[in-house]
């Protein structure tokens, strides 16, 4: 298990087994890898998001729970979802005062639109079909609901994009040695380098039905922030 790994084909059994890996220090190391950032980001999702009290919100790709956490404070009920079952076991130890749910975002376990918003933070990425999950997640947002995407992209400064790239191949690999599954984040570098740019996910965010898609960049491109609307 220590040195499970996903490949780019991104099979829902290697891609749980994988985070399972790396569910005990998966917030350091995220962290550690985005400098500091992914706080920033992370509290820049929840704006996004706009969560009120007595609101049901799916999180998807919720890991341990850490950004789940950061939108109940808001007084909504949040479901965090997560198809890795090491990380929801190790969620439940962390924020045990959270709803963990075992799900896989291609096949909701949820009634149809049960939920105003849907999120996911970093995992899209690593779902085998993107557009499907896109319709799936539509499917079980209600009326008017909107969907919110953190998810990493292209920098948007050519020079700044080259800088970023040899990180991604050269650092971030080096940095991951010291985590309980370096392999992991090999595929994380290939995975965010395989990824559709801005433009490209609001693309497949629009075929699969959401209206009024707009994105935020966040540390020059790094980071985007998608948000759709289900009308």
């Amino acid at each position: 298990m220590q040195n499970q790994r996903a490949t780019m084909q991104k099979r829902r059994g290697d891609v749980a087994a994988m985070f399972d890996g790396v569910a005990k220090r998966y917030d350091l190391f995220n962290s550690v890898l985005s400098l500091g950032q992914v706080h920033a980001w992370r509290r820049a999702t929840v704006r996004a998001i706009e969560p009120r009290p007595g609101q049901r919100i799916l999180d998807l790709a919720a890991g341990t729970g850490t950004s789940t956490a950061a939108i109940a404070e808001s007084g909504a009920y949040v479901v965090a979802s997560d198809i890795s079952i090491g990380m929801l076991t190790q969620g439940r130890k962390q924020q045990p005062h959270l709803d963990f749910v075992a799900g896989d975002a291609l096949a909701l376990p949820f009634p149809d639109d049960t939920f105003e918003a849907v999120t996911i933070s970093y995992g899209l990425r690593n779902v085998e079909r993107t557009l499907d999950a896109l319709v799936e997640m539509r499917r079980v947002t209600r009326p008017g609901g909107r969907l919110v995407i953190a998810e990493f992209s292209t920098p948007t400064n050519p020079a700044f994009r080259h800088v970023y790239t040899n990180y991604l191949v050269g650092a971030l690999p080096t940095i991951a040695k010291a985590s309980s599954n370096p392999v992991a984040y090999g595929y994380l570098a290939e995975s965010i380098m395989a990824w559709p740019d801005q433009r490209g996910l609001a693309d497949l965010m629009v075929e699969a039905g959401w209206t009024d898609v707009e994105w935020q960049n966040h540390a020059g491109g790094i980071v985007a922030l998608h948000r759709g609307w289900k009308r």
